[in-house]
């Protein structure tokens, strides 16, 4: 397996020199714990919520239509979107100004019901998901799939990404620099595959003292497309 510096060599050498990398890494700066504690549950499920509609979708349509979203979700308060009736999800599938997905519109309950639950057992789901260790990021997203609906794959850990935790995202670039360090073989779906990424990442955090989104994003820059 690679140092991080022979890693960070090997993306300066496809992006522009080391300069150029360092510029794109200044961009992944993420927030400390106690900035996410502090930020309302509704933002994490507004974030949940607009990971899953993007799977799979034009992310530039979602964007469009995201202040319609805040509308008909309540802005996103999970204890409303906990109770949404039948009426209401009859009433969202109508809608022709959303993205009318029976299973996405539905996701959006479950998951309010998720972060409500947590909220009740930790005194908010914000403080549980912005103190839950960096170095246990399998552990938190695999809490989040068996606990919430349609937050698997990459999906949780985008949506971590957008409100700015520190951790990885699994792209297929990423995916590509794990399995050329011989971390992986294919896909991370095994228990051992997922402990291997976790220690992988670890240790190149160690070694850098870098925030883990960057020694996400430079194993991504370090992949030849």
């Amino acid at each position: 397996m690679h140092s991080f510096d022979e890693i960070f060599e090997m993306a300066a050498k496809l992006h522009g020199g080391s300069d150029a990398v360092e510029a794109t890494l200044a961009d992944f700066q993420p927030l400390s714990a106690d900035e996410l504690a502090e930020t309302p549950d509704d933002r994490w499920l507004a974030a949940f919520t607009r990971c899953v509609f993007q799977a799979g979708f034009s992310w530039k349509v979602i964007e469009t239509k995201w202040p319609h979203f805040e509308d008909v979700f309540w802005n996103f308060d999970p204890r409303r979107c906990a109770m949404m009736s039948d009426d209401d999800l009859d009433r969202l599938l109508a809608d022709k100004k959303l993205v009318r997905n029976a299973a996405k519109i539905l996701s959006v309950r479950d998951n309010a019901i998720m972060l409500t639950r947590l909220a009740e057992e930790h005194g908010s789901a914000a403080d549980l998901l912005a103190r839950w260790p960096v170095a246990d990021q399998m552990g938190l997203t695999d809490l989040l799939k068996r606990n919430g609906s349609r937050l698997g794959g990459t999906t949780a850990q985008l949506a971590l990404r957008f409100m700015r935790r520190d951790g990885f995202v699994l792209s297929s670039s990423v995916l590509a620099a794990l399995e050329r360090e011989k971390v992986i073989e294919r896909a991370v779906y095994s228990r051992p595959a997922q402990t291997a990424v976790q220690a992988a990442f670890n240790g190149w955090v160690r070694e850098s003292g870098r925030p883990m989104m960057q020694v996400s994003r430079l194993l991504a820059l370090s992949v030849d497309d």
